[in-house]
């Protein structure tokens, strides 16, 4: 019987590992079966999804990498908006987060690439478009939200737009 289990569980990480082995050609792929009007140069994508602008930057020699959409320019928000997104970087932002950067908020995943399975990709790309298009309302990028303080939820940034499944 440990015989069985101990084969059993060898051929399931066999099978994770083998799964689990994201590159620049396989992301390249899904990209261009996602995005609408795709740039692309030397391991980073630029492209958009319901008129929303994805950035996708890779390093595979440090293994690494980023899915990011600008939200909005930073002097546009009050205190209680940014306050916001750090409690929803706890509770409703999941795997993707808030970041501000060069005076722009943006909705960020940040990776290993070669750990990356397709549908993790595909997850996080869901997820970084629902933070972006739910920033200032909901501020969700699944529909989980785990329990904590209540936000005060201020007027939408935009209308949210419903995504394709990916």
């Amino acid at each position: 019987m440990k015989t069985l289990v101990l084969i059993a569980t060898l051929i399931l990480s066999i099978y994770n590992v083998s799964s689990q082995n994201m590159s620049i050609g396989k992301l390249n792929k899904i990209i261009n079966n996602i995005g609408d009007n795709i740039k692309t140069e030397n391991g980073k994508w630029q492209f958009k999804i319901d008129q929303i602008i994805f950035i996708v930057v890779t390093d595979s020699t440090k293994n690494r990498m980023r899915i990011i959409s600008p939200i909005t320019e930073t002097l546009k928000l009050d205190n209680d908006v940014l306050r916001n997104a750090l409690i929803a970087n706890f509770h409703s932002a999941l795997d993707v987060k808030y970041a501000i950067s060069d005076g722009i908020m943006w909705s960020v995943f940040i990776h290993p690439l070669k750990e990356l399975t397709e549908d993790q990709v595909k997850d996080a790309i869901s997820q970084v478009y629902y933070s972006n298009t739910n920033f200032g309302t909901t501020y969700a990028s699944t529909s989980l939200i785990f329990p904590g303080t209540k936000r005060k939820l201020t007027s939408p940034k935009k209308e949210t737009s419903k995504i394709k499944k990916i």
